[in-house]
């Protein structure tokens, strides 16, 4: 019976230090869970911030962009306006030379012998 006992004993010690050796593994692994656990919630909060800093960018940008296309569309009707201008005083450019040849020179000549000038005008 004392074998008996003595085996036992011994299976007992083995299984203590089994039992010990688990525990161990098991606060280790509990000391990296909290570990990951404190960067998870870190990388959340740095998420929550960016995410938000994200949002104020994207509505801002948005703002910029339609505020850009408004300088765009008056630029272009400006531009557009102007090129009528452009237009319509290289008509009248050509008319007045038109109108001034039909006159001829001795019209011009005769109008300001005549008292017509501008000058005698205003």
């Amino acid at each position: 019976m004392t074998q008996q006992g003595a085996a036992l004993q011994g299976y007992n010690n083995e299984l203590v230090k089994c039992i010990e050796e688990l525990c161990s593994r098991r606060d280790l692994l509990q000391k990296e869970i909290d570990k990951e656990e404190a960067e998870k919630t870190k990388l959340q909060r740095d998420l929550k911030l960016l995410s938000d800093e994200l949002a104020k960018v994207n509505e801002s940008l948005s703002k910029k962009l339609a505020h850009r296309a408004q300088y765009d569309r008056t630029i272009a009707e400006t531009e557009a306006a102007y090129s009528k201008i452009l237009e319509s005083s290289q008509t009248l450019l050509t008319l007045v030379k038109r109108e001034g040849q039909a006159l001829g020179p001795a019209a011009a000549a005769g109008g300001a012998a005549g008292g017509n000038s501008r000058a005698n005008r205003d």
